[in-house]
């Protein structure tokens, strides 16, 4: 009953359904159109693909994917997904610990013993959450004169860049910081581990399960890709190829189209990555060593938005840019992939996206993905006082588990991290529903009891469970 209850309340917040292809409504879809106007007919492009339900409600092309060859951007054009790939690469560190061919926490140099030994382990995990304290390679390698794309570098020269580094930034897990060595160091250790290179581990592992057809990695630049879109800046008011003509990958290198990175949302956060499924390590969070939340998961930048779970990563490399998101929350999923870097510094595209799905603060009459749009008058209206009556921590000793509920901007939410936040709708007297199913679409019950300072979660496949307060 603990484990059906964990899974229930967790995994079920996030799973997505089948793969299938829905309508978007006409106004919302010129609304999108309309932010994407700066991607002229005759200059590079972008693609962006956008899905609810589960279902692709969106997916659109605009511009040139080769300027040299008039080749036009299509759904089906290969751009790079700069650090979005850290995803996938630390998805398959998971998959391999699964196997039990490694562990988390294992010190980096049991697999990689040429590092420095800097008097204290870096653990496995500090290396997935960016808090190992590892300088960049590539930072390091601009420096001596040799920035990144100027040489064809591979991996096994980013390595040799990163043992000879005497000293850490910090002390391991001591801080967050961002750097693409951890994510070189995981596809070395792939390999070593598995006796598979990294990009074939994830094809067999990842990328043909999930249905992932036009993906693959640039562990060759001079590889044909068929259909691939070539990156461009902008330079005097001049186009000119600005490629990524280097063989690392793992921190980046994923060949790939919006909508295979939907199909891979789809597939992970529908829980079908590991078997257990490994969800919940790829959302889980570490703390520093100071306490302090560290709120980047597997290869994942987990925060709140628009009052709810947002789980995000951007890419850049050479002139590729990207973005990939989720709001389980909400069932809505992002992809974005452009062929050029023309418009950096000039607005964050994405995030008008999102406001075309998410009302602005006083907006009652906009539409919200995964939210029923339920005349008011219909639903219980509770004031600020009653709603608070709600509030506290409660712990469920049969499932181990632990949530707070608070109000946040008039509304009830159950909480338990970064992971989980849902909304809690009124249904009558110390009564709520919500879809606790998250992109499953199944619902869920919550009962308040507050003379005896308890709730009751009920879900298909874990019913009653009380949660006392604590």
């Amino acid at each position: 009953m603990r484990s059906q209850l964990r899974l229930a309340i967790y995994i079920m917040l996030t799973a997505f359904p089948c793969w299938t292809f829905a309508q978007l409504g006409s106004d919302t879809a010129r609304a999108i159109d309309a932010l994407f106007e700066r991607y002229q007919a005759e200059a590079p492009g972008c693609e962006l693909a956008i899905s609810r339900n589960g279902q692709l409600i969106y997916s659109k092309t605009w511009g040139m994917a080769d300027l040299e060859h008039a080749v036009r951007m299509t759904t089906s054009s290969i751009s790079e997904a700069g650090s979005v790939s850290k995803q996938f690469t630390a998805a398959a560190i998971l998959l391999l610990e699964q196997q039990g061919k490694l562990s988390l926490d294992d010190d980096v140099r049991k697999y990689i013993p040429e590092l420095t030994d800097y008097g204290k382990p870096i653990l496995l995990r500090y290396v997935m959450h960016h808090s190992s304290g590892l300088r960049d390679w590539g930072s390091v390698a601009a420096i001596a004169g040799w920035p990144r794309t100027t040489k064809t570098y591979n991996n096994y020269d980013a390595l040799d860049i990163i043992v000879h580094q005497q000293h850490l930034n910090f002390p391991p897990n001591a801080a967050f910081g961002y750097s693409n060595s951890n994510y070189n160091l995981f596809a070395i250790i792939v390999e070593r581990v598995s006796g598979m290179s990294l990009a074939a581990f994830t094809r067999q592992y990842i990328f043909i399960p999930a249905g992932m057809t036009h993906t693959s990695w640039r562990d060759d630049h001079k590889r044909i890709v068929p259909d691939r879109a070539i990156a461009y800046d902008l330079t005097r008011n001049l186009y000119e190829t600005n490629m990524p003509n280097e063989d690392v990958y793992g921190n980046g290198g994923l060949l790939t189209t919006a909508e295979d990175l939907l199909k891979w949302n789809s597939w992970f956060l529908g829980g079908h990555l590991g078997n257990p499924s490994l969800l919940s390590k790829q959302l889980a969070v570490d703390t520093f060593s100071n306490g302090q939340p560290n709120e980047y998961g597997a290869g994942l930048f987990l925060s709140e938005q628009h009052g709810q779970l947002r789980i995000e990563h951007s890419g850049a490399t050479a002139s590729y840019r990207a973005d990939l998101e989720a709001f389980p929350a909400s069932r809505l999923s992002i992809a974005w992939l452009s062929n050029t870097s023309a418009f950096d510094g000039k607005g964050n595209i994405l995030q008008g996206v999102e406001e075309v799905f998410f009302p602005k603060p006083g907006n009652e009459t906009a539409a919200v993905p995964g939210r029923r749009n339920v005349p008011s008058d219909r639903l219980p209206t509770l004031s600020y006082a009653e709603l608070q009556a709600y509030t506290g921590k409660y712990y469920s000793e049969e499932a181990q588990t632990r949530f707070t509920v608070l109000v946040k901007e008039g509304s009830l939410y159950l909480y338990r991290s970064p992971q989980t936040m849902i909304l809690l709708t009124p249904a009558g007297k110390d009564q709520f529903s919500t879809d606790i199913g998250g992109f499953s679409g199944e619902k869920g019950e919550i009962v308040f009891s507050p003379e005896h300072q308890q709730m009751t979660i009920s879900v298909s496949r874990a019913k009653g469970v009380i949660f006392n307060k604590m």
